[in-house]
């Protein structure tokens, strides 16, 4: 690391500023609406931080609404793995699971969501869309 605390005199091609840094501007532009520059960033800030539990979520959130729903399932179970109390980790998996086409694999993060949080609305309206599906599927 340079003597300033920034990693990228170091390293060519990395941006600017330390690992706070970073992750503050990839949250900016995730909430500006530019999720695959906010993601391009977090996973810069998660490679230098893998512990860092808010940058691995952001860094989800980002790559999940820029439609990288398989990269995001890895990067919220991740978080789950780690802290199986994160409710928001589960419903964030089983909403990229579900997205990625694995209906039956997204049902069960959704379901311990609701299972935490059964006041949730969102939790379980995705759950019990994907139960729908699956219900349907058998029906066919």
């Amino acid at each position: 690391m340079a003597q300033d605390g920034n990693v990228n005199d170091e390293m060519p091609g990395t941006p600017g500023g330390g690992v706070y840094d970073w992750y503050q501007r990839g949250v900016k532009l995730l909430k500006e609406g530019s999720p695959a520059a906010a993601a391009a960033l977090l996973e810069r800030a998660a490679a230098a931080e893998p512990e860092s539990r808010s940058i691995l979520e952001a860094l989800a959130r980002a790559q999940f609404n820029s439609r990288q729903y398989a990269e995001a399932a890895v990067s919220f179970r991740q978080i789950v793995d780690a802290n199986p109390a994160e409710d928001y980790a589960y419903f964030g998996l089983g909403l990229s699971l579900w997205r990625t086409g694995d209906i039956e694999g997204a049902q069960e993060p959704l379901a311990i969501a609701v299972a935490m949080r059964p006041d949730e609305g969102n939790y379980v309206s995705a759950l019990n869309s994907v139960r729908a599906t699956l219900r349907a599927r058998r029906e066919m």
